[in-house]
């Protein structure tokens, strides 16, 4: 089977993927990582589900465990783009002051760093409810949930807003690609 090649020109980068649960980040970093390896582009999706299950297991979701959360992500994510992979990263990141520590060090490391706001509408996130957590949220099961009994600091000025509910997920992919490209990152 004939491999091909990855070229290693590009510079790294990170795309932070930030919304409400269910809101399309991880969907559309798939999308997007699939599209950018068809390029011959190294790419890593840091899934939010995966980094609690291994990187960050242990940790509840208090704001200072949030918090730790969303460094240990940032730093890999730096890691990776300092070294020439795209890293995307879908994971919530519910405070704003986290999200911002996280854009620190990739200013500081001189690495380029994007913010996307999938800006999805809780009571869409709520019937998408991939997970099931807003139903569980509503039966009393859970709680704390992001944006509907915990807090989510939307971003004010992200790179690029992306309203999931009114486009398709290529639509979305295409947009975040058009940025990349923009910046000279794709």
């Amino acid at each position: 089977m004939e491999q091909q090649a990855i070229c290693t020109c590009w510079p790294g980068a990170t795309v932070w993927l930030t919304g409400l649960p269910s809101a399309g980040k991880t969907t559309l970093a798939h999308e997007l990582a699939g599209r950018m390896r068809d390029d011959g582009r190294r790419v890593e999706v840091l899934d939010g589900d995966e980094i609690r299950t291994f990187l960050s297991a242990g940790l509840g979701f208090s704001r200072a465990d949030r918090h730790a959360n969303v460094q240990r992500v940032g730093l890999v994510a730096e890691v990776l783009a300092r070294n020439g992979i795209l890293a995307l990263v879908p994971v919530i990141a519910p405070y704003a002051d986290s999200r911002e520590a996280v854009r620190e060090r990739h200013r500081s490391s001189d690495t380029p760093y994007l913010e996307v706001h999938v800006a999805t509408p809780v009571e869409v996130c709520s019937v998408r409810d991939v997970k099931g957590l807003y139903a569980k949220q509503a039966a009393g099961e859970l709680t704390g949930l992001t944006g509907v009994d915990d807090p989510y600091e939307a971003p004010g000025a992200p790179d690029l807003r992306i309203e999931s509910h009114t486009q398709s997920v290529e639509e979305s992919a295409a947009a975040l690609h058009a940025l990349l490209t923009e910046r000279g990152l794709a």
